[in-house]
């Protein structure tokens, strides 16, 4: 994965991820193009193809909607670097096929706008603008598989 970063404070809710005003549909281009709307107008105008999303602690917080990290996920963020995530939207992440990945270093290192690269196998997230690498906490077998399966319907439908 690699790609330009777009960094985010501390504390980014599921409802800055996607407004509740948008929940009451499942089209998945639909939540994309509101994905980060209240906190950051224009950013499914200015994220390409393969962005990052770069944050602080406790991304993903408030309510456990599927929606959040199937807006990041469709609008075409290739993964999200976080100083912590919360758990609940860790796993859903997981389970959409978004890959996620914690890193205190990273997430306060790596500026708005740098070009990064993650290595999922060797579990290494490179700031290319700098030239600094992170390590983070490799997945589990499992969840890695559930991650390039597409997500753990995928994943269940191809292992069954």
């Amino acid at each position: 994965m690699n790609g330009k970063s777009w960094k985010y404070g501390n504390n980014v809710n599921t409802d800055e991820i996607i407004p509740a005003r948008y929940l009451n549909t499942t089209d998945e281009k639909e939540l994309a193009s509101h994905c980060m709307e209240d906190i950051d107008k224009d950013f499914v105008n200015k994220a390409s193809e393969g962005d990052i999303i770069v944050a602080g602690e406790n991304f993903g917080c408030g309510s456990s909607r599927e929606h959040a990290p199937i807006s990041i996920k469709a609008l075409g963020i290739s993964c999200v670097i976080a100083k912590s995530f919360a758990r609940i939207f860790f796993r859903n992440a997981i389970n959409i096929g978004l890959p996620i990945f914690e890193s205190k270093e990273a997430g306060t290192e790596i500026n708005d706008g740098d070009d990064v690269k993650v290595d999922i196998d060797s579990s290494t997230i490179t700031n290319l603008t700098t030239n600094k690498e992170y390590s983070f906490m490799p997945f589990a077998d499992e969840m890695k598989d559930i991650i390039q399966a597409g997500g753990l319907m995928e994943y269940i439908k191809t292992n069954n």
